[in-house]
């Protein structure tokens, strides 16, 4: 074992192993460098990877404490750090974990933000109504997002060679490198289609690079980034579109709570969102529950009322 190794030099082995050996996503390894260089910014860069003690990163977590960080932000936090000094233990860096005995902080219960059938429909109909940006295109993002409920990098990331040949599906690659099947139903397959012959139109003569081997691209024909998506939903959920601000994220949960709201198996649900556990998917089901009590007490004539 080598004491004099350093912090520093232990993550940036890390990194590249996530990377390289575990195949995660480009995002899932930022957020880890984002979370390792919060320690290495407390502890100093020329501190020796077997000098840090337990107290040291509860030093940094009270530190991430009083910069209101939120409880999701510290848990992220301390998840990677547990992950980091594992690998430095398995490998040798040191010879006892210091970060087995911390815990995660007590999370404040939030339920993930969902539309209701309306509003899904105002959403959808706003890019014909309001033509704010490219029509066609932004009504299939958005019928896509909702009928398959796929994460937004895995929509921009969405290529010809990924999709059925009549548009009823793709393959997309998901969080870890991991392929999964989506499905896309009529209004979204239609909207697509009506897409694709604009698209078509507009590029007719023009050179299109290897990038453009993705499907949705901006009128230059650039292909989108997940930011570019996350900004046009923005925009038709804005002041100028419905003014009720959603991310395209909410369009998954909206997806995910629909189907378990029909009677779709949790396990069923899992595997068409590509969660690896079944806990994150089984969250949904308290927002199921919630709606029905909230429709019962709504619906029935004594709902809500006080016993007298």
């Amino acid at each position: 074992m080598d004491v004099t190794v350093t912090l520093q030099c232990c993550a940036e082995e890390f990194l590249l192993y996530l990377d390289a050996v575990k195949g995660l996503s480009e995002n899932s390894v930022t957020a880890y460098r984002n979370d390792l260089s919060q320690l290495i910014h407390f502890l100093g860069s020329d501190c020796f990877i077997t000098s840090v003690t337990p107290e040291n990163i509860r030093s940094c977590i009270g530190n991430l404490s009083r910069e209101k960080k939120a409880a999701s932000t510290i848990n992220r936090f301390i998840a990677a750090v547990r992950t980091f000094f594992a690998y430095c233990r398995k490998f040798e860096y040191i010879q006892t974990n210091p970060a087995l005995e911390i815990k995660t902080i007590r999370m404040p219960r939030h339920l993930p933000r969902f539309l209701t059938g309306p509003e899904v429909d105002e959403l959808c109909h706003e890019p014909e109504k309001h033509e704010i940006l490219w029509q066609s295109r932004d009504s299939a993002i958005i019928e896509m997002l909702y009928s398959s409920g796929c994460r937004v990098s895995e929509l921009a990331f969405l290529k010809f060679d990924d999709m059925a040949e009549d548009y009823s599906s793709a393959v997309v690659t998901g969080k870890g490198k991991k392929d999964r099947r989506v499905y896309f139903e009529d209004d979204a397959r239609n909207a697509f289609k009506i897409y694709l012959n604009d698209r078509k139109k507009l590029f007719a003569d023009k050179h299109m690079d290897d990038t453009v081997s993705r499907i949705f691209v901006n009128q230059q024909g650039t292909a989108l980034t997940p930011h570019g998506i996350q900004w046009i939903v923005a925009r038709y959920s804005g002041p100028e579109g419905t003014n009720h601000h959603i991310s395209p994220h909410a369009l998954r949960h909206t997806f995910a709570t629909a189907m378990l709201s029909s009677g779709a198996d949790v396990r069923v649900v899992q595997e068409l969102l590509g969660h690896a556990s079944i806990s994150t998917t089984q969250r949904y089901t308290h927002i199921t529950t919630e709606r029905l009590i909230d429709m019962y007490n709504k619906a029935h004539p004594h709902g809500g009322k006080d016993n007298e």
